[in-house]
């Protein structure tokens, strides 16, 4: 098996480039949510909040499209699968069951908004999405085609699962990757790292992984073509 390849910083062009903040709502990054329900500990979902917070505030003084996702169902439970729902009452948070900030991943509810501190901007896309991955069922692709973006920034939560089901979606679909490592978090930090790995084998089959520090160089130093305005 070839060895991961060495992240490099990237020319990256603001216009042709989105950034994806999945995932960071309250019920997966506040106490009284579904993660805590479930037993996961929230303030490890907590940690990518500055990264991305940094992020956000770059990509937008650039004009690059930022784009949010939400894990949740339609009140009836109509798009929730029954595989998915023995799952959630297998880790004893049924979906739909009432918690402290409302009902646990419903669409409306008070758990299902994104955290203050990443607060969407008015008119970025907000993608609803009953499943792990951003692209199913959802019109994701649509938004992105329409603006002619060819390059995706992934961060959020969880690493392992609907980090790396969106990214291997948008690989799928011939979109260029970039993984955020500590824009990204687990409640396992042992998956955390392995899911960050297997990105990178092959000569980076399913993208690059790169730090806050080193996007927010590429973004603030570019070239002049591509630079910030």
């Amino acid at each position: 098996m070839n060895s991961p390849s060495t992240p490099t910083l990237v020319n990256i062009n603001p216009a042709r480039t989105a950034l994806l903040v999945i995932d960071m709502q309250r019920d997966f990054c506040a106490p009284g949510g579904y993660a805590e329900k479930a037993g996961l500990k929230v303030s490890l979902l907590r940690e990518p909040i500055p990264a991305i917070s940094s992020l956000l505030n770059t990509a937008r003084g650039c004009g690059m499209l930022v784009v949010y996702t939400r894990e949740g169902h339609r009140r009836d439970l109509s798009d929730c699968a029954p595989t998915k729902m023995a799952r959630s009452r297998q880790a004893r948070a049924p979906i739909g069951s009432e918690g402290p900030i409302g009902k646990l991943l419903i669409r409306g509810e008070y758990g299902h908004g994104i955290v203050d501190e990443l607060a969407p901007k008015p008119g970025e896309p907000i993608i609803d999405k009953p499943g792990y991955g951003a692209f199913y069922q959802t019109d994701l692709e649509i938004v992105l085609r329409s603006r002619a973006i060819h390059r995706l920034i992934l961060t959020g939560v969880t690493t392992e699962i609907c980090i790396q089901s969106t990214l291997r979606e948008a690989v799928d679909r011939g979109f260029e990757c970039i993984t955020v490592a500590d824009g990204c978090a687990s409640a396992y930090p042992e998956l955390h790292a392995t899911s960050l790995a297997m990105i990178q084998v092959e000569g980076g089959i399913l993208g690059r992984v790169q730090t806050t520090a080193e996007l927010l160089y590429s973004l603030e130093y570019p070239p002049a073509s591509e630079a910030c305005q």
